[in-house]
């Protein structure tokens, strides 16, 4: 059973930038997968922000496209979300997830077919 752990949330003001970290351990990476973040809102509600698969192909949702950047590094295990331009919209808890590929082939991947999920960090964005 592999382990997700992030970091790095906080609170910032509108049009801030966060970078968020998600450090996977006990992995063993003999298959084709995805990693990537999902964020719970105020109404708990989830929702898909990004996934990258192991081939280095990413999946954004509408709201995060131009503003948020995935990416991993491979020598660390450590995959990050950097997040630009904040709006308040984007407060949530950030929960980072592990799946096999077939359920994220270049799309986002449904609650229900993540594998491994993280604890997940608090953003906060407000004035």
């Amino acid at each position: 059973q592999g382990q997700l752990v992030e970091s790095g949330g906080g609170s910032v003001q509108p049009g801030g930038s966060l970078r968020l970290s998600c450090t996977a351990s006990k992995y063993i990476y003999n298959m084709a997968y995805c990693m990537g973040w999902f964020r719970r809102g105020p109404g708990n509600e989830r929702e898909g922000v990004v996934s990258l698969d192991s081939g280095g192909a990413t999946s954004y949702a509408d709201s995060a496209k131009g503003r948020f950047t995935i990416s991993k590094d491979n020598a660390k295990n450590t995959l990050y979300l950097q997040m630009d331009s904040l709006k308040p919209e984007d407060t949530a808890v950030y929960v980072c997830f592990f799946t096999v590929y077939a359920h994220c082939q270049r799309h986002l991947p449904s609650p229900g077919d993540v594998s491994d999920w993280g604890q997940g960090t608090q953003v906060n964005v407000s004035s």
